[in-house]
This record gives structure tokens, C-alpha cells and sequence, in this order.
């Protein structure tokens, strides 16, 4: 089953259907006094994304007004009425369109892969914004890298990907300023959203800050990255929310306390409502279930989206169905391990620091990160082999759906040698393909799905398998990479932000949009591997 769905009349429906959407429980995501398109349209928001007249939901969201919402709101009650209207013509006069980021970059024909990708770190650069009230973009005051593409704004967990490649080329000072802007946007909104839009404000991404600033850590020194210790506690904050007054059994937002009394993790999204930037196939489908089941949908979707992998049969009962989604019913294994290493940042930096109460701090966070990783161990099942989500409300590993999180423990130290030398093999035996590692090996037509191969995933998979003693089966997976993205930079001068790994001359596709191409996370990911000797050859050629 595709995720749109021909419904008729269901503009009729949408302002019922977000009437009746579940508000969210709990603490609010804090707005910032800027555009938010979604609520400050009016009717126009929705009659312009199930019209049809752009055929990706986001082109609108990012439109900028031309003059004040409300204004627009108000002559739109008026034109609609009138003789001759046409609602493109209307939005056309009332709205400056977006151009994709990057669009108008022309690769050289002479240049290597390599050569390419550095040349690309100024087109995909953003300076700092200036606020702008009739934008959704949030401003930042760092210069910062964009994925590509339709993704015209920072995106979280992209940045640690696109950093791997910024740290191999000497850009530790874009790295720190990203690292400050997303400092800036937990000390402003909370925590780092999925992007600096304000209609992403109700969800963040895989949290890797901590990642990042060990990664700049590393590349600089320790004393640098304890500037951004105050911003790892409250971002660590933010995803434990009400973690401390659950019982055994009981959840709340991102936390889920298990029967046995250890605090585990969760995507999840403070609306209920269809995604604005994805609104009309949110809305197709939401329309297809009866009405007493949209709202979970649509939490379902957005939680998705909070992960990362939008979509993946990794998420859904039924992995043919998309209204299947459970996303708010599962223990992520990948997140759960990212939590992990925040814990085990947090104490490794309080313990540097060694100021008032610092050591305290530290023995707490890594006792919680110990706990985890006992949690994280219980989620490997013996019979397979492999590291699986969890349904949290029975503790059933949800074993019928393996795929590349499973690689996750390894990336982070949590497995143990014996855990990772079998994860490693059955990643070699059912997941290695001509083009790199597979994220799922079922197709379901959905992106995150076989027979695609991501750059993230495939970071995190020949890096977890390295540490746990099987370099030759990652240089293995790194020059099947490379060798594949180095075949589609030669015939189409561009980077692309997936692959398909099975069928290495079809294009990637699945999912709501075209494939992009750019893109931040490919570039930092090929800079990062082939700054490895063993791949010295594979990127020289």
C-alpha cells in the first residue's frame, strides 16, 4: 500500500479532522514569536496543500508571505468569492516561493568525487538569519550546512553525519558552529527540532548532540567541548521528561518506565495533527481510517518522523500498511543506544571538569548509563543472533523486522564482544549488498526500506563492525559504497542522499518526495571513509 490515497471531498473534512485531533498531553514545545503556516492561515493553509498545486507539501510551508498573515488570511476570505478566482494566481501574488538549496549548482565535469564535495561546502553553507516574523524559518546565528534540496534548513541528526567529513577536511570552526546553534536552540526552545522550522518545533531527531560534541572533542580538545556541558544536561532533560514520576507500566511523552522499573525511550510528537510539511498524504490517509483512529495516526507519523526513518516497515504492524504505524509502541534499540552515550558524555566531561559536585554528577550518569546498557543488552536476542526494538507495553523483541539498528550497539561500545562478532555476521550474511549495507531487507516502498543503503546507516554499520574486530568486512562495505556513489557522481555529477545498494543501476527511491540530491550527510560520510587508507584507491580514481 502506497501512503497516498484518492479521497474525495476530503477538504470538506480537514477542519473537522483537526478539531477532533487529539491535543497534545503535557508540556508544550515553546514557539518562538515567528510564522507558524499551519495555524496562522486560516482555511487558506488547507485549501492550498490538498489542491494540489504544489506537489510537495513543504514547498508551502517554507514560502515566505509578502506581507502580514493576517492580511493575507483576510483578502483570501474576500477573493475566494469572487468571479474568475484561481488559487494559484492567489498564492502566486501572496507568497515568495523557495528555490531547493543548491539549485543552480553546476558540478565540474573535471573534478574527482572529492574535489566535488569540498567545492559543495559553500553552496550548502547558510549564513546566520536574521529574524524574520513572516518566515517559518527559526533564525540561528551560526553559519550552518543544509542537507540539499528540499531541505533548505539545518537538520539534526544530518549535522553528525555532514560533521565526519567537515572534521576530515580541517572545518572544525563550521563544526563548533553548529554546535553553538544547536546550543542556542536548547537554551531558546527546549531542545533541538527535527529543523529549524517553527513547524518542527513539536519534535526533535535522534539526539546525537552528544555525538557531536565528543566528535569535536576529539578533533579539538576536551576543554572546548565542555562550553556545550550545560546544553547536553538540558537537551538530556528534555528527552527524560517526566521520567522521575512514572510507576512501573506508566509512560509520559519520550519516557516509558518498564515493568522491571528500568526508563527507556521513545519517539514521539507533542500534535496530533497531520505534518504541515507533509500535509496532504498525512490527510489521504488519515482520511481512510475511521475518525476515532486519526489522531493516533497522526501522532504515529510525526513520531516517525522524529526518527528519522520516515518510513520504514520497521514501524508498522502491518509493513504493506503505513496506517499501521506504531512507532509510540516501540523501544527503539538505535535511540536507546544514543541515549547511552549521552549519559556516558555527561560523566566523562562533569568528571574532567572536576569542579564543585562534578563527581557526583558524574558517578550518577554513569550509573543511569550502566543501567541502560543492561536494558540495551536484554533487547539482543541468543536464538538470532541480533539487537531488536522492543514493544514496551509486553517486552516482546520485535524480531520479525531486523534491520540496521541493530548496528547501533556496536557503534557505541554497549555490545559485548561476543554479541558484536554475531550481529557483525549476520550483518555480513543478510544485510551486505553490491552497493553497501541495506537498511531493511524487506520493500515495502518505503524509503527507509530495501533496497536502499543510507549514508548514516552505513556510517554507523562499517564503523560498529570495525570496532568489534571485523575490519575486513567494513573496508569491504566502505569500497561498496563508495564504489557506488563514485559510479553515480561520474554519470550524474551529483550526490544523492540515498542509494540503491541491491540493484546498483537504479536510482533510490520510496517515500514522500524525489530522491534529493545535495547532500550534506553522503558528502561528510564519503569524506570520512575515504579518508581511511584502505579506501585511499577507491576514492582516487
Amino acid at each position: 500500500m502506497t501512503n497516498r490515497y484518492a479521497v474525495s471531498g476530503v477538504r470538506c473534512a480537514v477542519v473537522l479532522l483537526l478539531l477532533t485531533a487529539c491535543r497534545p498531553s503535557g508540556r508544550q514545545a515553546v514557539r518562538p514569536s515567528a510564522y507558524d503556516p499551519a495555524h496562522d492561515l486560516g482555511p487558506l493553509f488547507s485549501d492550498v496543500q490538498l489542491s494540489g498545486i504544489f506537489s510537495d507539501s513543504k514547498e508551502f510551508v517554507d514560502a515566505r508571505p509578502r506581507v502580514a498573515p493576517e492580511v493575507i488570511e483576510a483578502r483570501y476570505d474576500s477573493a475566494r468569492r469572487s468571479t474568475g478566482f484561481t488559487l494559484r494566481t492567489f498564492v502566486n501574488q501572496s507568497f515568495v516561493l523557495p528555490a531547493a538549496a543548491g539549485d543552480g549548482y553546476h558540478s565540474v565535469a573535471s573534478q574527482n568525487m572529492v574535489a566535488h564535495i569540498n567545492g559543495l561546502w559553500s553552496v550548502l553553507t547558510r549564513s546566520p538569519d536574521s529574524t524574520d516574523p513572516r518566515s517559518s524559518l527559526i533564525p540561528l546565528p551560526r553559519a550552518y550546512v543544509v542537507p540539499g534540496g528540499r531541505f533548505r534548513e539545518i537538520y539534526y541528526w544530518d549535522t553528525y553525519f555532514t560533521m565526519q567529513g567537515l572534521v576530515e577536511g580541517g572545518r572544525t570552526d563550521l563544526v563548533k558552529n553548529m554546535l553553538d546553534n544547536f546550543a542556542h536552540l536548547i537554551t531558546t526552545v527546549g531542545h533541538i527540532p527535527n529543523g529549524n522550522r517553527t513547524y518542527y518545533l513539536t519534535r526533535s531527531q535522534p539526539p546525537y548532540f552528544a555525538a557531536m560534541v565528543a566528535l569535536y572533542a576529539r578533533a579539538t580538545d576536551t576543554t572546548q567541548a565542555l562550553a556545550y556541558l550545560d546544553a547536553l544536561e538540558k537537551e538530556y532533560a528534555f528527552w527524560m521528561d517526566g521520567a522521575d514520576r512514572l510507576s512501573p507500566g506508566q509512560f509520559y511523552r519520550r519516557v516509558v518506565r518498564m515493568p522491571e522499573g528500568v526508563v527507556l525511550n521513545r519517539y514521539w510528537d507533542d500534535s496530533a495533527e497531520p505534518r504541515p510539511e507533509s500535509f496532504r498524504p498525512d490527510v489521504e490517509i488519515g482520511m481512510t481510517l475511521p475518525e476515532e483512529k486519526r489522531a493516533d495516526f497522526y501522532r504515529n507519523a510525526r513520531a516517525t518522523a522524529e526518527s528519522g526513518w520516515d518510513f520504514s516497515s520497521r514501524w508498522m504492524r502491518d509493513p504493506k500498511d503505513l496506517r499501521t504505524l506504531e512507532t509510540t509502541e516501540l523501544i527503539p534499540v538505535d535511540l536507546n543506544s544514543l541515549l547511552y552515550n549521552a549519559e556516558r558524555v555527561i560523566a566523562a566531561l562533569r568528571a574532567f571538569r572536576h569542579g564543585t559536585g562534578d563527581d557526583e554528577v558524574a558517578r550518577r550518569f554513569t550509573g543511569l548509563a550502566e543501567v541502560r546498557r543492561q536494558a540495551i543488552l536484554a533487547m539482543y536476542h541468543p536464538a538470532h543472533g541480533f539487537f531488536f526494538d522492543v514493544r514496551w507495553r509486553t517486552g516482546e523483541r520485535v524480531t520479525d523486522r531486523p534491520s540496521l539498528a541493530a548496528a547501533a550497539p556496536l557503534y557505541f561500545g554497549i555490545a559485548t564482544p561476543e554479541q558484536g562478532q554475531r550481529v557483525a555476521a549476520r550483518l555480513e550474511r543478510d544485510f551486505l549488498k553490491p552497493g553497501g549495507f541495506v537498511t531493511t531487507n524487506f520493500a515495502s516502498g518505503q524509503q527507509w526500506d530495501a533496497p536502499n543503503g543510507w549514508p548514516p546507516l552505513e556510517w554507523l554499520t562499517i564503523e560498529g563492525v570495525r570496532r568489534y574486530g571485523r575490519a575486513d568486512l567494513a573496508d569491504k562495505a566502505a569500497t561498496r559504497w563508495l564504489n557506488l556513489i563514485q559510479r553515480t557522481y561520474r554519470t550524474t555529477g551529483r550526490m544523492m542522499e540515498k542509494y540503491d545498494v541491491v540493484n546498483v543501476n537504479r536510482k533510490a527511491g520510496g517515500g514522500e518526495y524525489p530522491t534529493q540530491d545535495g547532500f550534506g550527510w553522503t558528502n561528510g560520510v564519503a569524506l570520512a571513509l575515504c579518508a581511511m587508507p584502505a579506501q585511499t584507491r577507491t576514492c582516487n580514481n
